[in-house]
């Protein structure tokens, strides 16, 4: 992918260098399982995980401590804000077109543990978007784990697919999308709810697919392979193949993000539409 030379963007945070000692959040084993099987790509159930965080362990602060980052975090640094800064003019371009105005959203770069308005959260998190605070959080650690434990391809365009897919999630809280997927759920039987959300998450791939068709026009950023780091991270992510790898078999009715087909097509749809009018996600898995 083709991302140097681009603006600082006001709207990273990169908190690697701070820690805190005495903080308890929860970590690996069979919770962090539990959670990253949750909310893998967490979208809309990162606020739900966060409060259940919240409830089961409070929150405990320590003095922070600060470090400098090493040369190999800065340059991650750049590549994160490359992504970033390509997110904030796709999508400020798309709502001024549609006469709406886009609200850019932060993204937080952390080791280990985070506090949200949303509440606490660790690595096993996987990426997630927070509505409360608006902002994206991630630990870059998740990359390799993708890559790993998940069978992804790797690359940095997989990690720009992530990236624009929870920027993504951020797009459907500012249009109402998100609020709406909430009510739609009241009264719904589990099942039924789950439908939904896997709707809301396809709809963010569908989004992170529109950004690539946008920038590449805009920045001619993809190079061979590109496209093929992003549907084998959209693969890896897959209700059926996580399902699948962590407890041998599949349980439809339990999806909430979609399969890795489902997830694959619609990032594509995006790609190749560039029509953000197309997304219509909850009425055509109906």
């Amino acid at each position: 992918m083709k991302w140097q030379g681009r603006r600082k963007s006001d709207n990273l945070e990169d908190r690697r260098g701070m820690s805190s000692g005495g903080k308890t959040i929860v970590g690996g084993g069979i919770i962090g399982i539990v959670i990253l099987l949750l909310n893998v790509f967490g979208g809309e159930n990162g606020q739900m995980v966060g409060n259940i965080l919240e409830q089961t362990q409070g929150k405990q602060t320590a003095p922070t401590e600060q470090r400098d980052l090493t040369a190999k975090e800065l340059e991650e640094q750049d590549f994160i804000n490359a992504i970033l800064v390509d997110n904030e003019d796709v999508w400020t371009k798309i709502f001024n077109k549609n006469n709406l105005n886009y609200k850019k959203p932060n993204l937080v770069l952390f080791t280990g543990g985070v506090e949200t308005e949303c509440g606490n959260a660790t690595s096993d998190s996987g990426p997630f978007y927070c509505p409360a605070d608006q902002k994206v959080y991630m630990d870059l650690a998740f990359f390799e784990e993708l890559k790993t434990r998940f069978g992804a391809q790797g690359g940095d365009f997989a990690t720009a697919y992530v990236i624009a897919h929870e920027i993504g999630h951020h797009v459907q809280t500012l249009l109402g999308t998100s609020n709406k997927m909430r009510e739609m759920q009241q009264g719904k039987s589990k099942a039924e709810a789950n439908k939904l959300s896997v709707a809301l998450e396809l709809q963010a791939d569908f989004y992170a697919g529109v950004w690539t068709h946008y920038n590449q026009k805009m920045n001619d950023i993809l190079e061979d392979g590109d496209l093929d780091e992003a549907l084998s991270a959209a693969h890896a992510v897959g209700d059926d193949a996580i399902q699948s790898k962590m407890q041998g078999h599949i349980v439809p009715e339990s999806f909430t993000h979609g399969t890795s087909e489902q997830r694959k097509y619609w990032f594509m749809k995006g790609y190749k539409t560039g029509d953000i009018k197309q997304g219509n996600t909850f009425d055509e898995i109906r």
